[in-house]
């Protein structure tokens, strides 16, 4: 084999490696999401992740350096999932209230198709956020959220629509509140209540009241005496 062909093959194979490291990591996180929010933190157990996802227990701290190492990456994971899908919303061509509504059901709508995600901010205010404290990534969490948020709220008094006394963590308080209420809270609802909360016949209601819930307060009392 000549050296070319040599070279290309070792930079062949050093790519798909990278990329099997990539999988296997992507794996690893998805199998310790659903295990963590099961379990939590003390519950879960690494031999189960590993067992799994067909690896060892070696390999696992050798990507993650330890099991609290590994419950940090699946928190910064899923916080990064609804922030990518914030940052990516594409809303200054809407009208500002229409804007919000659109945030408020993407939170809606991550909130519920995600329902470990719930459970693992659950279990983190439990532990008062003793390990998301301790993320490198913490300074980066909230600002796709704050961003976008704050754009809508800047164009909306711009155009005398919205109130300015809240900020953008104000709403972002109203709008999880809401979203999170709703899946955390499903079975003890139910249990009150007899009602589903995430019954697919009362989807769009919800859906739809979230939205209203924000507009209808950020329009509240605008250009009143």
């Amino acid at each position: 084999m000549s050296e070319g062909a040599a070279a290309e093959t070792a930079t062949a194979e050093a790519v798909e490696r990278r990329r099997d490291a990539v999988r296997t990591r992507a794996d690893l996180l998805a199998v310790a999401t659903t295990e963590f929010a099961d379990h939590g933190f003390s519950g879960a157990r690494v031999d189960e992740i590993a067992a799994r996802t067909r690896t060892t227990k070696r390999m696992i701290y050798y990507y993650f350096g330890s099991k609290r190492g590994l419950y940090l990456a699946v928190l910064e994971h899923a916080y990064a999932g609804i922030r990518a899908l914030e940052a990516g919303l594409e809303v200054d061509h809407l009208d500002p209230a229409r804007a919000m509504r659109a945030l408020a059901e993407l939170t809606f709508d991550h909130h519920e198709s995600h329902p470990d995600f719930i459970r693992l901010v659950a279990i983190e205010n439990i532990h008062r956020a003793e390990h998301l404290k301790q993320s490198e990534a913490l300074a980066g969490l909230a600002a796709p959220a704050v961003d976008v948020l704050g754009g809508i709220l800047e164009r909306g008094r711009a155009a005398g629509l919205f109130r300015a006394d809240v900020d953008a963590v104000d709403v972002h308080m109203v709008i999880s509140a809401f979203c999170i209420f709703r899946t955390a809270n499903r079975h003890t609802f139910q249990a009150v209540f007899d009602r589903d909360l995430l019954d697919p016949g009362r989807r769009a209601h919800y859906r739809r009241m979230v939205g209203d819930l924000v507009v209808e307060y950020l329009t509240a009392h605008v250009g009143r005496a």
